[in-house]
């Protein structure tokens, strides 16, 4: 894991065949791993919606997670924005 400095919030849009192939789950699961707080929830249009925190350089190497998805996916567009860390996410979980 990559440490670089102050933590920061990044609101990802995922785009593509990433809804009923595990997608929300797979998310979870990196963001288990690196240490990452938000969570993740499908939008009505078929794209995933991600709410995450954490170092920076550890969101960027789950981003890099989010572009490859779990086998069954297509990615074919993340989009970032980010702003400061919120602070009010203890854990990441899936929002039904």
């Amino acid at each position: 894991m990559t440490d670089t400095g102050e933590s920061v919030r990044a609101r990802i849009l995922v785009s593509g065949h990433v809804q009923g192939v595990g997608y929300r789950a797979f998310t979870c699961r990196m963001a288990a791993s690196r240490g990452v707080t938000g969570h993740v929830e499908n939008l009505d249009g078929g794209q995933v919606a991600v709410d995450a925190e954490g170092n920076r350089g550890v969101l960027e190497e789950f981003l890099s997670d989010l572009k490859k998805g779990p086998v069954g996916s297509r990615v074919t567009q993340v989009q970032v924005e980010w702003s400061r860390a919120t602070g009010r996410s203890q854990a990441f979980t899936i929002k039904q």
